[in-house]
């Protein structure tokens, strides 16, 4: 699963590989979207959801993280999306949200949905657009 990665990178499904301690730490202390989650909800949020490691090919390190929540049928939620800080500028972003998206197109889903504050052109580089028709969406929890 390397095709849209960088030469000297991988990825990986595999749930035994993730450093669930490392991904905690990134997203409870670095994501402006999950800052302070506890490690009891993290561990809980990915044992529910497809997994998705970016590593180091050469050493093993796993630099990146993104997981899905999706009923396989119909709908995909592509969320926790985070590349460690030292080694953005890579395009492994872009490259882990190509190959999640590759992943997913076999389900035949009608939407994989996304929200992010700050990452729009790597997600637009990859397929995603804003909603069209954002009076039909609702939200039931926080804004």
């Amino acid at each position: 699963m390397n095709s849209e990665l960088p030469d000297g990178y991988e990825l990986s499904t595999d749930p035994a590989r993730l450093d669930a301690e490392l991904i905690h730490r990134w997203l409870s202390q670095d994501a402006y979207w999950a800052l302070g989650r506890s490690r009891e909800k993290q561990d809980r949020a990915m044992a529910e959801s497809l997994n998705f490691g970016v590593y180091d090919a050469a050493s093993g390190a796993q630099l990146g993280y993104a997981r899905v929540v999706t009923d396989r049928a119909t709908f995909a939620w592509l969320c926790d999306v985070y590349i460690d800080r030292a080694a953005r500028g890579k395009r492994l972003g872009t490259g882990l949200v190509a190959a999640i998206r590759d992943h997913l197109a076999p389900y035949g889903l009608r939407r994989v949905m996304l929200a992010t504050a700050d990452a729009h052109g790597v997600y637009a580089e990859v397929g995603f657009e804003p909603l069209a028709d954002q009076e039909k969406w609702m939200l039931l929890g926080e804004q």
